[in-house]
């Protein structure tokens, strides 16, 4: 197997380095210049992007990106699903101009038809009868993770080490070297020590998972289909099927987390691999852009949330936690409606996925050909090579394959020659604009990349 000599990632890291500041000068102005933006930019996260600032984009339609400088770049990254309909697609576009501007009213406290509409959708991909909005996963998950508490008495979650499910204070938590649960590295300013509220387990170990079940006090088990955040890694046969029959054996209920993993098709992986949650989250993609998020419960669950609303237990119509004044809002009930009818259909689904498989099968053939120990994952639409073979089978495993230098060449590598690969990992997306022309042209790039790694 080929070593790659470190000191040449450092070389070429720089080189890479030199040559996107010099091709980015309007973006390195904007950035050193926004002195009224926390970090420099609008979010912090948006200082993850390689090159020590990332570039400013004045267009974006399908997967064509175009820079302040004039630059334009084929999107894989696709806002890290956010985009996964493409840059303003047309049908979304049309249906939001006309709430904003025919119609009018983009929020008023009210429902639309577009929202029985969204809700009968949404149930017929996943499954799950009973919808409520929200703005994020984020929100999605915070939510029904109150719900859960709410239903089952009790006031734990159980999470899997280095899963992701945005910025729920509950699930940073992680196995630390000594197999004990800690805060996650980083976690800010947590408001209780989150492993007093959590437990953890790793990802494809079911004895784990009954042993933290085993303590009585857990809710729900919250979980991706497969874990992504942190690299694509997927469930081993019988992982998904065994959480299912724990959590039903222990009292817990199974809550499905697909935001990143709808990926896998129309319905996600709960549609795809008949997994029967009881409660489902997913944001981001189904609104083409626009924020959102939704959350869907079984009847048993929403049925003994209403018993104990009616018992005045619980309020979930004013001030019991739950909700937002813009949740469930028109104009993003009109993106999701136009989205989910028109944009994200099961055509376009198995477009997407056909070209995530020659993508994976590019980048296969390139490491395999080169004999680099990495290796590369395909979910559905998306795909993800790590700096590792065989690919990770844990939270733990793959956050111990970061190879931070590795990963700043690439990016850089790819951004440098018209390529955008998602800055917090190496994930690569289809949408419905991704032509075969463009995954060839990715194909071309990478091979190119790792030449220059083992030359």
């Amino acid at each position: 197997m080929t070593s790659i000599d470190r000191t040449r990632v450092e070389r070429l890291v720089d080189r890479e380095r030199e040559r996107y500041r010099a091709e980015h000068p309007r973006s390195l102005e904007l950035h050193r210049s926004a002195d009224h933006l926390f970090g420099r930019v609008p979010m912090t996260w948006m200082s993850k992007w390689a090159g020590g600032f990332p570039i400013a984009y004045a267009a974006a339609h399908g997967n064509r990106i175009t820079d302040v400088d004039g630059r334009s770049y084929l999107d894989f990254a696709l806002g890290d699903t956010g985009a996964m309909a493409g840059h303003s697609p047309q049908p979304t576009v049309r249906a939001v101009a006309r709430r904003l501007g025919t119609d009018g009213g983009a929020t008023t406290m009210l429902p639309t038809e577009d929202a029985e509409w969204v809700g009968a959708e949404l149930a017929r991909r996943f499954g799950l009868p009973k919808w409520s909005f929200t703005l994020s996963a984020t929100d999605a998950n915070r939510w029904a993770v109150r719900l859960a508490r709410l239903v089952t008495g009790r006031p734990k979650l159980l999470v899997f080490s280095y899963c992701y499910h945005g910025s729920v204070d509950e699930t940073f938590v992680v196995l630390g070297p000594d197999g004990r649960a800690a805060s996650r590295p980083g976690n800010v300013a947590p408001a209780v020590d989150p492993t007093t509220t959590t437990r953890v387990a790793e990802w494809n170990d079911l004895a784990a998972v009954e042993r933290e079940l085993a303590h009585g006090d857990v809710a729900a088990i919250l979980t991706e289909p497969a874990l992504t955040n942190i690299g694509i890694v997927l469930p081993e046969p019988g992982f998904l099927a065994g959480l299912r029959e724990l959590a039903t054996r222990y009292g817990a209920l199974l809550m499905i987390d697909e935001t990143h993993t709808f990926s896998a098709g129309p319905g996600g992986m709960t549609a795809r691999d008949g997994l029967r949650p009881d409660v489902f989250v997913i944001g981001k993609a189904i609104g083409g852009g626009i924020p959102c998020g939704a959350y869907g419960l079984s009847d048993e669950v929403a049925d003994a949330v209403h018993r104990r609303a009616s018992s005045g237990e619980a309020d979930i119509v004013d001030v019991g936690g739950v909700g937002g004044t813009l949740a469930g809002n028109a104009l993003s009930l009109a993106a999701m409606r136009a989205t989910l009818g028109e944009v994200l259909t099961d055509d376009a689904f198995a477009h997407m996925i056909r070209l995530a498989g020659t993508y994976t099968e590019d980048v296969r053939r390139v490491l395999e050909t080169a004999d680099v120990p990495w290796s590369v994952t395909q979910l559905g639409a998306r795909a993800e090579y790590r700096f590792t073979r065989p690919a990770p089978r844990s939270g733990g495993q793959s956050a111990a394959a970061a190879d931070d230098l590795l990963d700043e060449y690439m990016h850089l590598y790819t951004l440098n020659r018209g390529i955008l690969m998602t800055p917090f990992h190496n994930m690569a997306l289809m949408c419905p604009d991704t032509s075969d022309a463009d995954v060839a042209c990715h194909a071309e790039v990478f091979e190119s990349a790792v030449a220059e790694l083992v030359a």
